[in-house]
């Protein structure tokens, strides 16, 4: 085991020894559990992730295979057998894989189907890292490690001593080949299995294995059927088993690479990332990747549990999206287009939601990784002009789920929060399209834009599914093109129509009931109507969570509810209420539901994202000692470093982008705008490292498990009674101090000079 080091402060209080804190790393990679969030099933997420063997924003992951193939849950830690180490592009198990291989030692009898090679395994004799996974696979008696690049990997199979080791390759179905060249001690294939579509006909993932070993046998496979006479096969499902003789211990090695391009470009890239490079080299480079990302926050003065959870954390939010980009032997950037089906120049990624990722994942890839994010932007800009549209889930093309057109803060928020260099009239063309528009698919465009556009809102009662949801994200949406057609400099006869547009939140506000309601188009409310009902109007939710989404203007919705006072009585009423639901809508009782009601949070489901900024919301209605208690219980009672240490779907970093954000004491409820909405920070110090050289400092020295509430705060020096804080400042750099104690401070941020942005207070 790679030993850890770690410093050790002992805080006593008394005469007792009363906690253990962690002080500044050197490692934080060893503090990272790939396992977090694991133990998971369709009826209740604990995160509904998988240990990714890989680097950050890596083109594949790799993770051990569980599931049956075409499951979902590819790995789930109370599974016991393992049926392959499958490469993946998978963001979640809702979403399914594409592109996706697998390769499986066996022993005896040669056994090539999915159910006969799959081994006994125990989490006793597995290691899991970021950079190098390890699992005795009893059933073979054979150990397999794995370590990765962006576009490669390396495996090394330990065997027993036998005259019967085999490796079988399996390509998966819905179309695959496979083609064993002994005499170069390779086989290469190509995938073409994808979950969620359409996608151009010649996708294809093709991929180049090598071996270190003769092999002794070579034969291919298809369906259930060893093929004995051809070492080329196409057809529904392909695969390869090649077998030889080993020694006790003897290690056979493997290096790996695939592309969406061609066959000589996954030799180049494997080339390119492993060349003559050995496993432990490979892996060491890997290691180091990862602590140069991680170490961008350096945490100190948590718990054991706190820094292995922030780190862990962190670790989901740096993967996705995946790079689907290249470089071709010339070391020019070019990409296959999941739109087109050609081989293009430029950047591109996949695999991400924007329902789920504007609210915290990107502003936290603005913040700590701008860089990234610049190739990212400049991946949305080949999207519109390859597709004709912005994806707002890509997998890797347009996948039709989630609703928005959230792909407007995506683009805003990375503008406003100063990146540059990159096309930005494409991208203002790209977003008028998609707002204006109906798109080749419910979740493209915007469903039920000409209604919206007419009326203000989505109506109830004209068969546009979700219509409230979709009404409140467009307005937001509709913010977002405004701020960043400002920023360009935009005309305001082409920009004050979304700044009106913003305010259609209104629309939907319910006097009676004080919460957001499906509205039919004649303008009368949706009845019946229950706040506890799920779906129908809104998505993954019901309208004690939508009611909050209202990112632009939470002053103007705090006065639709009858001022600050009754504001935070009704955000108050999340957590009071007791958390019943209706799932009629459903006909079934959904995960996202489940995890709501077992939480003991009342009706706060931070398991799904559409309420998970509703904490911070307190700053606006002058309590903010309220966001800086329920902050401290979310991540207190909802968050840990352990195989059901969330609760819910981490969904493509945005659950833990929430924690980590949280533990650093702000976070960005209004993407699009220059603030942040402070918190109450976890750790005792941060140190943010930011990419233009500059470091943001947080000190909160007396913080501990009793002391939650900031009773003051200084910036550089300077007494600070907002309630939120600059991002331009912050990328000047800054120290910020927190004084924290166990009592509140309920003077601090109390009036409406100290209240963070709201667009309606800015227009007056």
């Amino acid at each position: 085991m790679i030993k850890r080091i770690l410093t050790v402060a002992l805080v006593f209080a008394g005469f007792g020894l009363s906690a253990q804190t962690v002080g500044k790393l050197t490692d934080p990679v060893e503090w990272v559990n790939p396992l977090m969030g694991t133990q998971s099933k369709p009826s209740l997420s604990n995160g509904n992730t998988y240990p990714a063997i890989g680097v950050p924003w890596g083109m594949n992951l790799w993770t051990p295979q569980t599931g049956k193939m075409g499951d979902g849950w590819a790995y789930t830690y109370d599974a016991d057998k393992i049926r392959g180490f499958k490469q993946t592009h998978q963001p979640s198990p809702w979403m399914n894989d594409y592109g996706a291989f697998a390769i499986m030692p066996v022993t005896g009898k040669l056994k090539f189907t999915e159910d006969q090679r799959a081994s006994w395994f125990t989490h006793k004799a597995e290691v899991s890292k970021p950079y190098y996974y390890s699992v005795y696979l009893a059933d073979a008696d054979v150990t397999t490690e794995i370590t990765p690049t962006e576009r490669a990997a390396q495996f090394r199979f330990t065997f027993p001593k036998t005259d019967s080791a085999f490796i079988v390759v399996d390509a998966l179905n819905k179309g695959s080949y496979i083609k064993i060249i002994p005499s170069e001690r390779k086989i290469i294939g190509y995938t073409t299995k994808y979950a969620r579509g359409p996608l151009p006909s010649n996708f294809k993932n093709y991929f180049v294995i090598i071996f270190d070993k003769d092999f002794a046998i070579s034969k291919t496979w298809s369906g259930a059927q060893l093929n004995n006479t051809d070492l080329e096969l196409q057809s529904d499902h392909t695969g390869a088993v090649i077998g030889f003789k080993t020694t006790k211990g003897e290690k056979v090695h493997a290096k790996v690479a695939s592309s969406f391009i061609s066959f000589e470009q996954a030799e180049i890239s494997l080339n390119r990332e492993i060349a003559k490079d050995n496993f432990d080299v490979t892996k060491n480079k890997a290691k180091d990747i990862w602590n140069k990302t991680l170490n961008k926050i350096s945490v100190e003065g948590g718990t054991v549990d706190q820094t292995r959870t922030f780190y862990s954390s962190l670790y989901r939010a740096v993967f996705f999206p995946n790079k689907l980009y290249e470089i071709d032997a010339n070391n020019k950037i070019v990409h296959w287009s999941p739109y087109n089906g050609k081989t293009l120049p430029g950047y591109m990624f996949a695999g991400t939601g924007f329902w789920d990722t504007f609210r915290a994942l990107y502003p936290f890839l603005n913040l700590v990784y701008p860089g990234i994010n610049k190739e990212m932007q400049e991946g949305l800009i080949n999207d519109y002009k390859e597709g004709g549209w912005l994806p707002e889930w890509s997998s890797p093309g347009y996948a039709n789920i989630m609703i928005g057109n959230n792909s407007a803060s995506v683009v805003a928020d990375a503008y406003i929060k100063g990146l540059r260099g990159y096309d930005t009239e494409i991208l203002w063309q790209a977003l008028k399209h998609g707002a204006n528009n109906e798109g080749p698919m419910e979740a493209v465009g915007r469903s039920g834009v000409k209604y919206y556009n007419e009326l203000g809102y989505v109506p109830f009662d004209v068969k546009v599914r979700e219509n409230a949801a979709k009404t409140l994200e467009y307005a937001y949406d509709d913010f977002a093109i405004y701020q960043f057609g400002k920023a360009l400099g935009k005309p305001a006869s082409e920009i004050d129509i979304y700044a009106k547009r913003s305010m259609n939140y209104k629309n939907l506000f319910d006097p009676a009931s004080g919460l957001m309601r499906g509205k039919n188009a004649d303008g009368t409310f949706q009845s019946p109507f229950s706040p506890f009902k799920w779906g129908g109007a809104f998505t993954e939710g019901n309208s004690w969570h939508y009611t909050w989404s209202v990112f632009q203007d939470v002053a103007g919705l705090a006065k639709l509810m009858g001022g600050k006072e009754k504001f935070v009585e009704k955000l108050d009423s999340v957590f009071s209420m007791p958390p019943v639901f209706d799932e009629s809508a459903y006909g079934g009782v959904i995960h996202e539901i489940r995890e709501m009601q077992i939480a003991n949070m009342g009706q706060y489901a931070h398991g799904n994202q559409p309420i998970q900024h509703m904490i911070y919301l307190y700053n606006y209605g002058g309590a903010p000692w309220k966001t800086q208690y329920w902050v401290r219980e979310a991540m207190n009672r909802l968050y840990a470093a352990t195989p059901d240490g969330y609760c819910g779907d981490e969904d493509n970093g945005q659950t833990s982008a929430w924690y980590v954000f949280s533990a650093l004491g702000f976070y960005p409820v209004t993407p699009a705008v220059d603030q942040y909405v402070i918190g109450a920070p976890l750790f005792k110090k941060v140190t943010i490292t930011l990419e233009n050289g500059k470091t943001i400092v947080v000190n909160a020295p007396s913080n501990n498990a009793d002391n939650r509430y900031v009773q003051s705060l200084k910036v550089n020096g300077a007494t600070h009674d907002k309630n939120w804080l600059s991002h331009s400042a912050l990328l000047k750099g800054a120290v910020l101090d927190f004084s924290m104690s166990a009592t509140p401070n309920k003077t601090r941020g109390i009036n409406e000079s100290s209240f963070p942005y709201s667009f309606s207070t800015e227009k007056k």
